[in-house]
């Protein structure tokens, strides 16, 4: 069973010009393609899709994708989505036919959980995420949420590393190193500005010149 459930219609008009019509109207452009079956262009309500992007499950579950006009419902995942390059708004999305059973691979997100109160924190270290998304490959209705990593028995100069992760049962990352996943730094501390060494003025002028000895005339040159 899907965890959600879209409403879409059958898209007649493709191309550019068709598709900025569509999103005057209300509409955002799609397609459903994989499985073997024919591709569909479909358009779905911006608003009704706009929460659901937001809603960060939305990327990692099964969709059944109820298209008026198209027998039966597909079933399928995220695949790309395009974004407007100004707007917050999707512009385009890309729907992937999924099985229960299939196999797939997806990026989750990476949750770092218990660091508030880990030592390495208490002594004021930084946690550094350098991963906040890892690539899976598990069953389509396996999916999980994110990657929980445990952070509470860091110190500062630890990390945490790929292989180090628990993962669920059947989901497999994907990496062909042991990359670091978050580490906890020593707290930045900023260097004071050196001070400026005053010049003694006493042997030049202010263009630099050497000064005539007091008395006013310089010594003669021997002839």
């Amino acid at each position: 069973m899907s965890d959600f459930v879209l409403e879409a219609e059958l898209r007649e008009e493709t191309g550019r010009g068709a598709a900025r019509r569509l999103r005057r109207a209300g509409k955002t452009p799609a397609v459903i393609y994989g499985a073997g079956k024919p591709e569909l262009a479909i358009t779905l309500d911006t608003l009704s899709i706009s929460k659901l992007l937001n809603t960060e499950t939305f990327h990692t579950s099964m969709i059944d994708i109820e298209v008026k006009g198209a027998r039966g419902t597909n079933t399928g995942l995220v695949k790309e989505i395009q974004w407007h390059p100004v707007h917050d708004q999707a512009i385009h999305i890309d729907f992937h036919r999924v099985s229960s059973s299939d196999i797939v691979n997806i990026e989750v997100p990476v949750n770092a959980i218990n660091h508030e109160k880990c030592p390495g924190m208490v002594q004021g270290g930084l946690l550094e995420v350098i991963r906040h998304t890892l690539e899976v490959a598990c069953r389509a209705d396996s999916i999980p949420d994110g990657i929980d990593v445990d952070c509470a028995e860091l110190n500062i100069g630890d990390s945490v590393h790929v292989e180090d992760l628990p993962l669920p049962d059947g989901v497999e990352i994907l990496h062909d190193v042991n990359f670091t996943v978050l580490a906890l730094a020593a707290p930045r501390v900023e260097e004071e500005p050196a001070e400026t060494e005053e010049v003694e003025s006493g042997e030049t002028t202010a263009e630099g010149s050497t000064e005539a000895p007091a008395g006013g005339e310089s010594e003669p040159e021997a002839s």
